[in-house]
């Protein structure tokens, strides 16, 4: 009997996540990409030690890479570690290549990693996200709102 497919999209442990990227971008469309790694990259993850806090995506000769991430060297590593901020190479079909490639020249959109996670399988993908820029009366507004919802749901919990 086969085992069951696990679901997916279903993050067992995440590795980094990009929080700023929610306050300086509106999120279009989300998703989820392979990443090629090698050996001592993948133990690095799994111990947690990654940042994707300033890196993008982009799409060079027909393929899209991850640029700027940094994952630290393993420590037993020896010589065959890896470079911490090497470009790697994202995983998508042809089709989803093409979709953001042409939102991002068209529309003037950017590709931005939202979060690196181990699904069910155990295999590290990437969140990748279609943004567009918010202005600086934008971040102020997303600011206030989520001041607001903060102190709604402290008078909430006072009240009742």
């Amino acid at each position: 009997m086969a085992r069951p497919k696990p679901e997916t999209g279903v993050k067992v442990k995440t590795v980094a996540e990009n929080r700023r990227a929610r306050f300086e971008y509106y999120i279009e469309d989300v998703v989820e990409a392979g990443i090629a790694l090698t050996g001592t990259e993948v133990k690095s993850l799994r111990i947690g030690q990654a940042s994707i806090a300033e890196s993008f995506a982009e799409v060079k000769d027909g393929q899209m890479w991850l640029i700027n991430a940094t994952i630290q060297e393993f420590s037993h590593g020896n010589i065959f570690n890896h470079e911490p901020k090497r470009p790697r190479k994202l995983l998508l079909h042809g089709r989803e290549i093409d979709k953001m490639n042409n939102a991002v020249t068209r529309q003037g959109m950017t590709l931005i990693p939202l979060s690196i996670y181990f699904n069910g399988t155990g295999r590290a993908k990437v969140e990748l996200a279609l943004g567009k820029g918010k202005k600086l009366h934008d971040k102020r507004e997303t600011a206030k709102e989520r001041d607001w919802q903060r102190d709604k749901a402290r008078l909430l919990r006072d009240r009742g």
